[in-house]
Order: structure tokens, then sequence, then C-alpha cells
């Protein structure tokens, strides 16, 4: 009974759990990966898949730009019971939990520094934070490039499918003109 049971859960393969982490399978092709009160100090290596993230009670202050991007299969997070320390590095997951999840956001206080202590991270402002021009123009730059260069690609592509459309139209008016000719020239044997 125990084998059949073993059998109907599906595993989660070693290595796509954090090693702090406890991960198990959850419908439909998704993770829940458990990491909390695990005292983590940083963010560990995240499985793709997963759908449930539990980051709850640990030592996190800050989570890495772009951490979080990946996950696109994510439907929960806890986040909260952490020192969070809200400095431009908070503007990310600030940024990344406002499009996410308000409610999950509005859970989370500032832990330092001591003028923001207790502070929502929901409510934080750019006069709080301070001058955070080092985090973002980079980030912006980055999708600045990658976009510009897809919408080069796509321009490049309907250009050359418009230029093979064209080209086809005109052989194929050339053929049809071409077997009328041959047609013609052809005597009618009776």
């Amino acid at each position: 009974a125990v084998l059949g049971c073993a059998l109907l859960l599906p595993r989660v393969p070693a290595e796509d759990c954090p090693p702090p982490c406890s991960c198990s399978a959850v419908q439909p092709w998704g993770t829940r990966v458990d990491c909390s009160s695990r005292g983590l100090r940083a963010l560990p290596a995240l499985p793709r898949r997963a759908r449930s993230l539990h980051l709850h009670n640990n030592s996190l202050a800050s989570v890495p730009a772009g951490a979080l991007d990946g996950l696109g299969r994510l439907q929960e997070l806890r986040l909260w019971d952490n020192p969070w320390h809200c400095d431009c590095r908070i503007l990310y997951l600030q940024l990344w939990l406002r499009d996410f999840s308000a409610p999950a956001l509005a859970r989370l206080r500032c832990a330092s520094p001591a003028h923001l202590r207790m502070k929502p991270l929901a409510q934080l402002t750019g006069n709080d934070l301070g001058v955070c021009t080092r985090l973002l123009p980079t980030q912006c730059l980055q999708f600045f490039w990658r976009d510009l260069i897809l919408i080069a690609g796509a321009t490049i592509t309907l250009l050359l499918v418009a230029w093979a459309l064209k080209f086809s139209k005109k052989l194929v008016c050339q053929l049809s003109l071409g077997s009328r000719r041959l047609r013609r020239s052809i005597p009618k044997t009776h």
C-alpha cells in the first residue's frame, strides 16, 4: 500500500529543490517550495516550476533584482516576517509585488533603516529611498536594448515577408503570362 501511494504522488527532482528548502509537487505541473523558517540571509536558486513559494520567517533583507522574474507559474508567495532593509535594493521587490500581489506587498514592513522601521513597503516613496538612479537605469537600459532588438527583428522579418510576397506575385504573373504565350505558339493539330 505504501508503494502504491508513493507512485501516486509525483516527486520533485532533487536538483530542482534548493538545499535548505523542501519541495513537493503540486498539480498541475508545478512545485511547492518551502523555505520558511530556515534562517536564510539570501534567496536560494529557485526552481522555475515553483507555483507556491514560502520564504516567510527568515533573515532576508532584500531580493536581488530579477530574482523572481523567471517564476512564471508562481501563484502563491509568502514573504512576511523578514527584516527588510528599505533602501534602493528593495525597489525591485516592491515593484514586482505591486504587479504580482498587492495583499502580499501590504504584509511587508521595513526593519531598517531606523527612520523607516515598521513602515509598510507598499507605502515607500522615492523620498524614503533617496536617490536610486544607479539601480533602475541599468535595468531599464537592458530592457530598452532587448526591446529594441526585438522590434528591429520583427521589422526586418515583416520587410522580408513583404518582399517575398511581392517577388512571388511577380513570379506567378510572369509564369502565367509565359504559359499563355506558350499555348498560343503551339500549333493546334486536329
